[in-house]
């Protein structure tokens, strides 16, 4: 539904502005709808409880802007938001609006709407699984029971003398959000009003991997969690805690593990989804961007003069792509291709080939560019071979063994990988907080780049002092030989090794480490 103040068409704006529930547990439980706006918002306008993997979700052209919010920490105030909702939609842009859990459950959307309203901006309402129903379901807790609780009520701790708490010990169940700072003072409202043996739970961080759950009664809880930071939580209390019981199903094999994808943007999600389905919490840091070559000429050249060759050598997935779509470009399609044979280097670069309609000729026993060499099906002398590739590094082995072999090799730029301005700061933080549990690197670039961007990164901050003291935690696992050996040059060890060089296979070797 989308609502507009009823004004003057001359005072309307074009743009329009998405108040959504990111709900709880990052993307796991995020709807589909809200999936849909982050990864077409033009402008994402989110707080610091919000999880940070959805941001990986948002387009690199959209401007995210972080308004804090959490806790005790520094934050823009109630105003400064609502004149940044309205600026941009007067700037005509899509925004979207993050909240965690639901918009409408403690957020302070009333406020946003009044203004987008008096300015005559257009904006939704899109709902998310808010935190009042999801800590309890994952800490195994019935909110109702036609025994044991008949209501239950829902309250806010952040201003604990505000609350009629004579009125709420009379409900079955008490559901507190925002109350980790106040819990003492929260107890000793209700130990006057309640049984001491009430029980109590607490849950932090419901729905993600670190969730935690404490048990208690209201003459014990505060001793149970001293000195423990509980925010950001959920406090239930009632006797329908007594039924509490957890699910039997046993966790996935990644279950509580962080993994760092370093691929490149458009080939993380594959090996992303892999990871994922097996638990895992997937955190994207492209670690080099890939962009058309220098100059088109050499290619170009090369594709209009295909009858000269005998065979085309793809390497790449990537090399596949900018290939065809160059082909197009010089109004030719696959039937260019009739008198050539296709060889490529591993499974997901003849599963690209395919989509073109065509089959490979020939893949390596081994998915690395030099057993190709090693196993080409016929003899090389004389053959003339095109070699679309990338345009700086990689696969001068190859070159050189088809050559001494007796093979004419045209080597021609089809893409560049390229190293990318910055590391991503949500990364950056990851990494010094030790929340990462394996990286994984699927090329020798890759490695380089990611090392080079770690080395910029610490150079700019005088509180780490080297490569080693910040991965000393992490396990680092390679696709394959080539990149594991440019892992030991620069990182001094690889932990985990692919045997099958495939995405499935380096997953596969991941599950097989931590079983």
């Amino acid at each position: 539904m989308i609502y507009e103040k009823g004004n003057s068409h001359s005072q309307m704006t074009n743009g329009i502005v998405y108040l959504v529930g990111a709900g709880v547990g990052g993307t796991k439980y995020l709807t589909r709808q809200a999936e849909r706006l982050i990864t077409t918002a033009e402008v994402l306008v989110y707080d610091a409880l919000v999880e940070p993997e959805l941001l990986n979700l948002v387009p690199s052209s959209c401007s995210i802007v972080n308004m804090g919010k959490r806790g005790g920490l520094p934050s823009s105030s109630q105003q400064d938001i609502d004149r940044a909702l309205v600026d941009y939609c007067r700037q005509g842009k899509k925004v979207v609006r993050l909240k965690s859990g639901d918009p409408l459950i403690f957020g302070r959307a009333n406020e946003e709407i009044a203004a987008l309203q008096e300015a005559g901006c257009s904006f939704e309402l899109v709902a998310g699984i808010s935190s009042v129903l999801a800590a309890p379901l994952f800490a195994g807790i019935s909110l109702t029971d036609k025994d044991l609780s008949s209501c239950f009520a829902v309250a806010s701790g952040h201003d604990p003398d505000a609350l009629d708490w004579e009125a709420l010990s009379k409900i079955d169940t008490i559901v507190i959000l925002m109350a980790g700072r106040v819990l003492g003072k929260i107890i000793a409202k209700l130990l006057p009003r309640k049984s001491a043996t009430t029980p109590v739970a607490i849950v932090r961080n419901c729905a993600s991997d670190d969730q935690q759950i404490w048990i208690g009664n209201l003459d014990n809880i505060v001793a149970k969690t001293d000195g423990i930071s509980l925010s950001p939580c959920v406090i239930i209390i009632g006797e329908v805690i007594k039924l509490r019981t957890m699910p039997s199903a046993t966790p996935l094999p990644l279950t509580g593990k962080t993994i760092l994808v370093t691929r490149a943007a458009e080939r993380a999600s594959d090996f992303t989804n892999l990871l994922e389905a097996r638990g895992a919490k997937v955190l994207e840091m492209p670690a080099l961007e890939i962009v058309p070559p220098s100059s088109w000429l050499l290619l170009d050249r090369a594709i209009e003069n295909l009858n000269e060759f005998n065979w085309l050598i793809l390497t790449s997935a990537n090399a596949v792509t900018y290939f065809f779509d160059r082909l197009l470009h010089s109004s030719k399609d696959s039937r260019a291709l009739a008198h050539l044979k296709i060889a490529v280097v591993g499974k997901k670069t003849a599963s690209v080939l395919r989509t073109y309609h065509l089959n490979p000729d020939f893949i390596p026993p081994n998915f690395v560019a030099d057993s190709l060499s090693i196993n080409f099906p016929e003899t090389l002398t004389d053959l003339q071979i095109l070699f679309p590739r990338v345009e700086t590094g990689g696969r001068e082995v190859l070159v050189k063994e088809l050559s001494k072999s007796g093979a004419t090799v045209v080597e021609v730029p089809a893409y560049q990988s390229t190293l990318p301005a910055k590391m991503d700061d949500r990364v950056w933080l990851a990494l010094q907080q030790k929340q990462i549990d394996i990286i994984t690197f699927a090329s020798s670039k890759t490695v380089r780049n990611f090392f080079s961007l770690l080395n910029n990164s610490i150079e700019k901050n005088n509180n780490i002092s080297s490569t080693k003291e910040l991965l000393a935690r992490l396990k680092i696992a390679s696709i394959g030989p080539e990149t594991a050996k440019t892992c030991q040059e620069l990182f001094d060890r690889v932990d985990i090794e692919a045997k099958d060089y495939t995405l499935e296979g380096l997953t596969a070797e991941i599950v097989s480490y931590f079983s």
